[in-house]
């Protein structure tokens, strides 16, 4: 071994040292119940990074742990002052009375230095002033994902979290509902037929869309129909739409009756025809590549097929199993773009993934239109940063408008309604559903 090695191997032999040497100190430095509950935490991270996605901690990931440490460091001490002194006039602008003035000086310190814990803390009190529940909750969870240990954030999640759940639990409660009216519903219903039959369009349509696709919705019924291309258009993404086409012909006719286990052969099956006309070599395999997505660093080649069985033990562990359809869908779909296991395609097949868990419990699937597509990846950000809640709930929208343009559509069981206008409330969320073969 070298002396480079022979370096690496004392630092690693310090390493565990010292994190053995804090484990057992920080209980007596700490006491009580906050140490406890912080050294939980940090073995149960250090242990299941990836699929310990958890509603009561957010799927706090070790990784972002590190990376917000990180960031925290190459902080300059003068933003770090500066940030400190917008803090302290946003609590004195609270104080007197001036909430809109300390609303921006409390967004202008976390600007400034998002890692700012007591920032987070206390802008999150002031939501929950406010009556905005979730958004402080989301706020203590923050905290929580650079300072497990934060006592403060510990005491004021305590307090949020059960208000949140309540909140989500009532979400699920009225797709619920909603669900039952359709499934009341006919089955020979042609309402319900022709809205589904053109709803498997849209979905097409969409899907490419948030890709970057550039074909319109006649263009893309036309070359499922007809087979033929679009004149001066690209064949690429006349590929893609063939693909989606396929993939999706694939799940209605031979996993959506198929309830029970998914296994990796499945997922490789969906992307095979997912990227099969595009990139017929890429189609189907795992990437042998480290890729970048935005701020988000996939796992190693190397890890990509460990990580993705541990997502196919978690699809069907009893754990999943007893989440809400929606919340199961919705984390599927995260936990698949987070490994970002193939080289292409990873947001397509996730989606369908997703739908492929709706369907086999009954449920309409979501289409996540392209109007959508910065909450869509807003969304999926925040899963990254630490808090997993608002992408379910994204989805949970997604989910609830789509029974709601269904429920409309078939009301009169007109053959003639198509698919509805959005909801005004709701303007910007139209998503409709897949045909169901």
């Amino acid at each position: 071994m070298g002396l480079s090695g022979r370096r690496v191997s004392v630092a690693a032999v310090a390493a565990v040292l010292l994190g053995s040497l804090t484990s057992v100190l920080l209980p007596q430095l700490r006491g009580g119940l906050w140490s406890l509950r912080c050294r939980l935490l940090e073995i149960r991270l250090a242990e299941d990074p990836i699929t310990g996605l958890s509603l009561t901690y957010s799927g706090v990931e070790l990784s972002q742990l590190e990376e917000a440490w990180s960031l925290r460091q190459r902080t300059g001490s003068e933003i770090q002052l500066e940030a400190k002194a917008a803090l302290h006039q946003a609590l004195e602008m609270k104080r007197l009375g001036k909430r809109e003035k300390a609303y921006r000086l409390f967004m202008h310190s976390l600007n400034m230095d998002p890692t700012n814990v007591d920032a987070l803390n206390e802008l999150g009190v002031f939501m929950e002033e406010e009556k905005d529940v979730i958004q402080a909750d989301h706020l203590y969870t923050k905290a929580l994902t650079i300072s497990p240990c934060d006592e403060k954030a510990l005491v004021n999640r305590d307090r949020t979290l059960p208000l949140v759940e309540e909140i989500d639990q009532k979400q699920f409660s009225i797709i619920d509902r909603k669900v039952k009216k359709l499934m009341a519903i006919p089955k020979g219903n042609a309402a319900l037929h022709r809205v589904m039959e053109e709803s498997y369009y849209h979905h097409i349509y969409h899907t490419v869309a948030i890709e970057g696709n550039t074909l319109t919705l006649s263009e893309i019924r036309h070359i499922i129909e007809t087979r033929y291309a679009v004149p001066g258009k690209s064949l690429i993404e006349q590929n893609e739409v063939i693909g989606v086409d396929a993939a999706m012909k694939y799940l209605n006719k031979s996993l959506v009756s198929r309830i029970g286990s998914v296994n990796i052969d499945d997922i490789l099956q969906i992307h095979k025809r997912v990227l099969g006309y595009v990139d017929p070599v890429e189609a189907g395999r795992f990437r042998t590549n480290q890729v970048f997505v935005g701020h988000h660093i996939p796992p190693h080649p190397r890890d990509v097929e460990r990580q993705m069985q541990e997502l196919v033990e978690w699809l069907n562990s009893e754990e999943a199993m007893s989440l809400h359809p929606v919340e199961f869908a919705a984390l599927a779909h995260y936990k698949l773009v987070y490994i970002h296991p193939f080289v292409d395609g990873n947001g397509r097949t996730a989606r369908l993934l997703m739908n492929l868990i709706l369907m086999q419990a009954g449920y309409p699937p979501v289409t996540i239109r392209k109007e959508q597509r910065a909450e869509y990846y807003s969304a999926l950000d925040l899963a990254n940063e630490g808090d997993v809640r608002p992408f379910i709930r994204f989805i949970g929208k997604c989910t609830e408008m789509t029974l709601d343009l269904l429920l409309i559509a078939t009301a009169d069981h007109s053959v003639d309604k198509g698919l509805p206008e959005a909801n005004p409330n709701h303007s910007d969320y139209t998503p409709t559903i897949l045909i169901k073969n």
